[in-house]
This record gives C-alpha cells, structure tokens and sequence, in this order.
C-alpha cells in the first residue's frame, strides 16, 4: 500500500472490494435519509441551498458511519445549475462560458497521481472533441477534508469540475442535454478500459446543462466544509435535493454517495437481480428515434459494481433520455398497484397494463425523490415502507423528507401537510409554478395513447383461448417423471396427498433440517442447488390474501419488443392469471 499525501495508508480503490468469501458487490443496498426543499414558483436563491443543507443535517441521524464516527457512508446535494457563480469563478480562470443553457459542467473525480490524472482528461478531452462538443476548460473544486476520517481520506479522489459547450452541430438544448450524456457515458467505458492503477477513482457524479452535484464519501455535517463553493451567496438554486447514506450491510464509497443523476433513493430494489437481466436482454431490440445512432454509445445501460440505487438511475435516466418524461418513466419502473384495484379508472388501468408489458416492476420498499432541474417530486412504492412527508408554505415553499421535522417552518405559515402514499407521486413543476397532483398526472398520461385499444386488439388472456384436448394419463410416465424430479414418498404422502384430498396446504414445521444440495451424498434435482432470493432485512412479511390490493400473481408470455417505442404490437402477449398453470393451461399455450 503506498502513503497518501497524509501518510495515511491507501487503499488500491475507491470502490466496493471485489467479490470474496461470501460478500459480492452486486448485493450492494442503501437505506437512508432523503429529502428536498424547492420554491414552487421556481425563484433561485442561496436561501434554498441554506434550507438544504440544513435539512441534509437534520437527517444526519438517518445515515451511518464506519469504525471512526467522521467516515460517513456518504451525503450530497444537487442543486440547479448555479449560473452567477460559475460564470463569476470561470472568469477568474479565464473560462469564458456561453449563455446558460449552452454549456454544460460536470463534478469530476479523477485520479489523485497528476500524471494518470492528466490521461484521464485527455481522454474526456478526447472524447468530446469526437462528439463534435467543445471543452471549454477545468476548475479545481476548492475542498477542505480535515474533518474526514481517515479511512474516507485514504480513498478521497482529485475533485474538479469541466465545463463544456455546446457545439454548432446541436441544435436545441434538450438535444445538447442528451450529448452530454452520450459523452458520461462513453467515459465511463472508456475509463473502465484505462490502463492505470487508479482507474477506479475516475468517475463522473453529474455532467448537465441543467443540474450540478456535490457529494462524496462523507456525513451530512460535513459537506459544507468539504465543498466551500455550498457557502458562497451567488450559489443559488430554486431547489435543493439531499440525501444523506446508510449503505446496508455495504461498503461506502464516493461514487456510490447519492444524489445521482435523477434520483435520491431511500429503501431497497428487492427484485434488483432480475431487472438488471431484464434490462441487458431487451437492449438487443432497442431502436431510438431521439438518440438515433447514438444508442450503441450509451449502451449497456448499466454496469457492474453499482448499487441498487445507481441501477435504477441508470435506468430512469435510460427512459428519460430517449424521450419519455421524467413522471412517465418513474410511473413506468414503480407503477402503483393496479391489478387488484377495483375504482380505477379504465384509462389508468389500461396505461398499466400496457407498461407492463414493457417493463417489470422494481419492486421493493422504496422511498423515491427525483428531479430534472425543473420538476422535483417523490414516489412511494406500491408498500409504502418507507413514508415521506411534506409540507406546503405560505411563501410556496414545499419541504419533502422521509420525516416531519426536518425545518423549523413557523405554524402559521404552513399551508398543507400531507404524506405520501403508496403507489402515489408527488410532483412540483417549477416551471408551471405550481404542485401538480397525482390524478392529474397519470390521467394526462394515459390519455396520451390509446392503451386500451392496444390491448383490446393485441392482447389475449389464457382463460380466453380456447380448450385443447389433453394428452392420455400415463402412470408409468408420471412415476419416471416424479424420479427424475426427485420425489420422494415423503414428499407424495406428506405434502401432495394432502392438497389433492383436501385442497389445503400440508401442515409441518418451520424450516428444513435437509443437507444443502451441494454438500449432500445423495442424488438431487438441479433445482435443488438454488435458493430463492428475499429481502432478509427490513420488510414485514406480506400476507397475500389481506393484502390482494398490493399484491399480484400475474404474468405475460410472448415476444417483447422495443422498450423505447410505444407501439400496439409490444402488448401482443398472453397474459397468465398466475405463473403456475394446470395441463390444462399448458395444453391451451402449446397449440397457440
């Protein structure tokens, strides 16, 4: 290990450690302290970034630290793009910026060796330049990391800021957004196939026209020291998004700290493993009109060595950068329960529906606030195990976090408090200047196509096909098949004669006292050798038929087709009411 600059040992990385033993990066969780405060009416002020991170300290105790109390898993802070003050220290620098909206700065970690450093900008030098951008010039982040622990210290990267303008052949700001992204992204492959020690500490937390970041391995507290820039008058935004980190049974790091791109998350993404298959599986078949030849750049989407929050923000800002809305792809990845949900309108019911052939859920107890720079909002997953709340000023203040508390808003000025509620979003449009409520917004999208008629025309329930002939019983087939899948008369007398004879569940013991597979002497079925994967930690059990509203069995067969197209044929599926299905069942989909 060599001496940083400190004479604190360092470690090689500044990431989660390779898989080991029983640990695996891809098991990485958060659970933490989120919240935002924004001016409805979309007026910038330093008041807002005060009120932030005020509210970041507030939620100090919602986070965690390692052995040593000032190693913080991680907190930060998104704001606007603070205009006034960057153009007043790029003018210090001799950094001269083009009108707002046309330039875009990004917060850089990069290597702490000047001369890797220096590679790693030439390379995003370089890969700017080959997209037709212009960079326009660095600035070294000002930064005071006294109060740091050591261990944060001994993985602290070389803090800077780029700034890049937009070039002649981008014709509008939303087209140059979308550049910049290509470019992040393109750098993050880039970077990753970098040959130099330090490569890990490369890594961009925001590259924007819109939004800038400032976080790290730290706790509320000591954000502000670490970043001076937080305390200067002409940093202003009309909202600030914080979050401050409790990396569940993880490793802390400065890239995995929130805000990311689009989102602050509190609580876990349970059905993390399959989305992410998900995801990889269906990029073969996405077309983009928006991104055009630059999908290929920006794929995959996702990468390993992310939490489950960076994931999903991969993903939602996948959507959003190929055209969706920040709302609709939000309600696209957390849709609210709507199987089971009787007084739901059909218009809803059907914009669902039709998503989900697109996309499954990512389901888990999970606290969501999201911005783009102009709306900030929040969503509750379809649980509600991890409550948020929010109050409404006189002055059009809105405070959201996952507890009351978090300002000292005076009584009388306190307009509306609410919580939010499963299934529910949450949405400020500084823009417009005003709340926009939760029936507004899912009516306004699921008017904006067809669905219903999509389905109606496309797609087809497995009660509805017709009935097939079913093949003869044939007892000595039935035996080798119960041998081949290893049954045993234990299993015949115990759990199935049970349920065929009463049409009830067997009655036993907790748990299982069987060898596991792998260690076993005898024979087992290759299933065996699998376990089903559960959230172990901070959910109550679900009891399915009390809670049939939030709950659903159902599942589609059938090609899916492009995730980034809205088009009538990707709802041409089957739908199964539950994914056990009868011979009977299993005859009607073999003769589709």
């Amino acid at each position: 290990m060599r001496e940083s600059r400190r004479g604190t040992p360092t470690a090689k990385a500044p990431g989660p450690p390779p898989a080991q033993g029983l640990y695996d990066p891809r098991h990485e969780h958060d659970a933490c302290g989120v919240g935002f405060v924004v001016d409805i009416k979309g007026r910038k002020s330093h008041a807002i970034v005060r009120q932030g991170l005020l509210v970041l300290i507030n939620l100090l105790h919602r986070g965690a630290c390692g052995c040593e109390p000032n190693t913080g898993d991680g907190a930060g802070i998104l704001l606007q793009m603070p205009d006034r003050f960057l153009r007043r220290e790029c003018g210090r620098l001799g950094i001269p910026l083009p009108p707002v909206t046309e330039y875009g700065c990004g917060l850089v970690f990069l290597p702490r060796d000047p001369t890797q450093r220096q590679k790693v900008q030439v390379l995003l030098h370089s890969i700017v330049e080959e997209e037709g951008q212009r960079l326009l010039g660095w600035r070294a982040v000002p930064t005071d990391d006294r109060l740091l622990g050591a261990t944060a210290r001994s993985v602290e990267p070389h803090i800077e800021q780029v700034f890049i303008g937009r070039g002649a052949g981008v014709a509008d700001h939303a087209r140059f957004e979308r550049k910049l992204y290509v470019i992040r992204k393109l750098f993050e492959r880039a970077v990753a196939a970098l040959d130099i020690p330090e490569n890990k500490f490369a890594y961009l937390p925001s590259l924007s026209s819109n939004t800038l970041i400032y976080k790290g391995m730290l706790s509320a507290d000591q954000i502000e020291a670490m970043y001076p820039d937080l305390g200067d008058e002409d940093v202003e935004s009309a909202l600030a998004l914080v979050h401050q980190r409790f990396s569940t049974n993880t490793f802390p790091s400065w890239p995995l700290a929130h805000p990311y791109r689009y989102i602050s998350h509190n609580g876990e993404i349970n059905t993390l493993r399959g989305n992410i298959n998900w995801m990889r599986a269906r990029e073969a078949l996405c077309r983009s009109d928006v991104l055009g030849d630059d999908l290929t750049k920006v794929l995959p989407v996702t990468r390993e060595g992310l939490s489950d929050s960076a994931t999903f923000d991969n993903v939602l800002e996948f959507l959003v950068m190929n055209g969706r809305s920040l709302p609709h792809a939000i309600l696209m990845m957390i849709p609210e329960p709507w199987q089971n949900h009787e007084s739901m309108s059909p218009e809803r019911r059907a914009f669902y529906e039709y998503h989900a052939s697109l996309m499954e859920p990512w389901d888990g107890p999970a606290s969501i606030a999201f911005t783009d720079g102009t709306v900030i909002g929040a969503v509750l997953d379809r649980n509600g195990l991890r409550p948020s709340r929010y109050s409404v000023t006189k002055d059009d203040l809105v405070i959201m976090a996952s507890e009351v508390g978090v300002l000292d808003i005076p009584p009388e000025n306190i307009l509306v408090k609410g919580r939010l509620h499963p299934g529910r979003i949450f949405l400020v449009d500084t823009a417009k200047g005003r709340i926009i409520d939760d029936e507004e917004i899912k009516a306004q999208l699921a008017a904006e196509r067809p669905y219903a008629t999509w389905l109606r025309e496309n797609s087809l329930r497995l009660e509805d096909l017709p009935e097939q002939p079913l093949p003869a019983a044939d007892h000595a087939a039935v035996l080798n098949r119960q041998i081949a899948f290893g049954y045993t008369h234990e299993d015949l007398r115990i759990l199935l004669a049970p349920m065929a004879k009463n049409g009830e569940e067997p009655v036993g013991s907790m748990g299982t006292d069987t060898a596991l597979a792998v260690l076993s002497n005898r024979p087992r079925p290759l299933y065996d050798y699998f376990k089903q994967l559960f959230a172990q930690v901070t959910n109550p059990p679900l009891d399915q038929i009390r809670e049939e509203l939030v709950t659903a069995m159902e599942s589609t067969v059938g090609p899916e087709r492009n995730l980034l197209e809205a088009e009538p044929a990707s709802c041409r599926q089957i739908v199964l009411r539950d994914p056990v299905i009868s011979n009977a069942e299993l005859a009607k989909l073999t003769h589709v």
